[in-house]
């Protein structure tokens, strides 16, 4: 998640659990706790595949980070005569702050390594998108509670009642993914006209969980469609794209590609663009405005790939249109997408405005 909703999961969560008298100084710590796991972002690694793939590993692992609390704890209780007056629950506090970090970003689809480094496999359930209001709000409304006042028995009850809320609105994400997970299938094996089994990936939409992005990998392509949960029966209109899969065995055993097919478990696109070879993850962003491009190779006329390290493209942020039209099309069945030209051109426009 965004790191002002980590800031405020490990705030309330230590204001929840220390004594009334040091709901601030509980504030403070949680909100230091809550984003600490996020600095490994400072590692840098060999090449860009290597930074994205490898970030949310060993800060992220539960094992390191029930590790760390108690050290981290006993270095503040040496230093703050306020932790040794309620010690244990000052314990719990910093545990809970650090551990809830990993288990909320593991409902995002980036994918965080949980268990590392006992297994490395990236837990992303993708339920939730990496910033909605309807899930930080009661954490900040709780947070402005327990610093205005501190004292207040209802301060205790805010900042558990936001927790709870929270914690109800992740449960809800889960079931409407696997609802729509479950409609698009259906729908899918009935345009196919058989009883194999579909892989599809249910996505929300920015800053909402009413409306989904529905990704189908397929042979050499893949499609998407939206589906509201206010207004639709079904997903679509389906748009499909080429992927260009013929080139994936000349890059077989080649580590940045094999980690990024790995990483993205199996939800990538491969296209060749003015003798470059580019792996995008498809499950961050919309075609065409991706966040995660990678170019992992070059491509010679003779058709020779040369593999080579890694350069991220700049992301694309889809801006006017393609913003409104999330907004329009969670109550309206259907409502046609902008068109790739129309996202590309409101993206460089906005990047132009934004360099002037």
């Amino acid at each position: 998640m965004d790191s002002l909703t980590q800031i405020a999961l490990g705030a309330t969560i230590a204001a929840a659990v220390v004594p009334a008298g040091q709901r601030r100084h509980a504030l403070l710590y949680g909100a230091a706790l809550g984003t600490l796991p996020d600095l490994d972002v400072l590692v840098r690694y060999a090449d860009p595949v290597a930074d994205f793939t490898y970030h949310r590993s060993f800060s992220h692992s539960l094992f390191v980070l029930t590790l760390v609390a108690p050290v981290l704890w006993g270095l503040a209780r040496y230093l703050d005569a306020q932790i040794r007056q309620a010690p244990t629950r000052w314990l719990l506090a910093f545990w809970l702050a650090l551990f809830t970090h990993p288990l909320l970003d593991a409902m995002t689809i980036y994918g965080t390594q949980l268990w590392w480094p006992f297994d490395t496999t990236p837990v992303g359930i993708g339920s939730i998108f990496i910033i909605d209001p309807l899930y930080s709000l009661p954490l900040l409304i709780a947070c402005a509670w327990a610093a205005w006042r501190p004292l207040s028995q209802n301060a205790g009850r805010a900042s558990l009642v936001a927790l709870a809320l929270s914690s109800v609105y992740l449960g809800w994400s889960v079931l409407a993914q696997h609802r729509v997970e479950q409609i698009a299938r259906e729908a899918l094996v009935a345009e196919a006209n058989s009883n194999q089994s579909i892989q599809v990936l249910a996505l929300p939409s920015p800053f909402n969980t009413l409306l989904w992005r529905v990704l189908v990998r397929e042979n050499g392509g893949y499609r998407e469609g939206y589906y509201s949960l206010l207004s639709d029966d079904q997903p679509g209109p389906w748009r499909q794209f080429p992927s260009a899969d013929q080139l994936a065995p000349e890059m077989a055993g080649h580590w940045t590609f094999e980690r990024l097919a790995w990483f993205t478990r199996g939800y990538y696109a491969i296209r060749s663009e003015a003798g470059e070879v580019i792996v995008t993850d498809l499950r961050m962003g919309s075609e065409p405005a991706y966040v995660f491009s990678f170019v992992v190779a070059r491509l010679h006329e003779e058709g020779r790939i040369e593999p080579i390290t890694s350069e991220q493209q700049s992301p694309l942020r889809p801006v006017g249109d393609a913003l409104s039209w999330l907004l329009t099309r969670i109550v309206t069945p259907g409502h046609a997408m902008p068109t790739s030209d129309e996202v590309l051109s409101g993206a460089e426009h906005g990047k132009a405005a934004k360099e002037l």
